[in-house]
């Protein structure tokens, strides 16, 4: 096999959505909101809850632990033949997500544990300012997918290349 024939070629882009949002918790309600609809419209409703919860957490994780006085952070989605790939940019690339087991009398602590259940692929990609924390939801049963609960992910992937 050559050097060529060995590259992946990414899945076109079928749909994509891209917008920012203020540093607020009711940006949270909005972009949860947002990302439901827009899976619909796109004819996956089987995977608009999953959808807006993974967007509500990494959006939520953005908001508390990203965002800098007066910057916005984003959410992108994109759809191909295989796969629903939310992100969410912040403008803090040095504080990267850390999952973590919460306490049974912390209020906080356990998004990444719901991202790492729910999604089927998860990471990090730094960017030129700050960080994308992403999740994909694969479209359609795969033979080599796992039936019933997820598999828990132990962390992200980090990539190296900036976007």
């Amino acid at each position: 096999m050559t050097a060529a024939e060995q590259i992946s070629v990414p899945d076109p882009v079928l749909r994509e959505d891209r917008l920012d949002y203020t540093p607020t918790a009711r940006s949270i309600s909005l972009c949860r909101h947002r990302a439901a609809r827009l899976v619909l419209q796109w004819g996956h409703p089987e995977l608009a809850g999953d959808a807006a919860l993974l967007v509500s957490e990494l959006a939520t994780n953005a908001l508390l632990h990203g965002v800098i006085r007066g910057r916005l952070f984003r959410v992108h989605l994109t759809l191909t033949a295989t796969t629903l790939r939310i992100a969410v940019s912040d403008p803090r690339g040095e504080r990267l997500p850390d999952p973590r087991e919460a306490t049974a009398d912390e209020c906080y602590g356990r998004g990444l544990l719901i991202v790492a259940r729910i999604a089927d692929h998860w990471g990090v990609e730094p960017r030129t300012v700050g960080k994308t924390v992403f999740a994909e939801l694969a479209l359609g049963q795969r033979p080599d997918m796992p039936m019933g609960p997820r598999e828990l992910r132990a962390g992200p992937s980090r990539t190296a290349t900036p976007r």
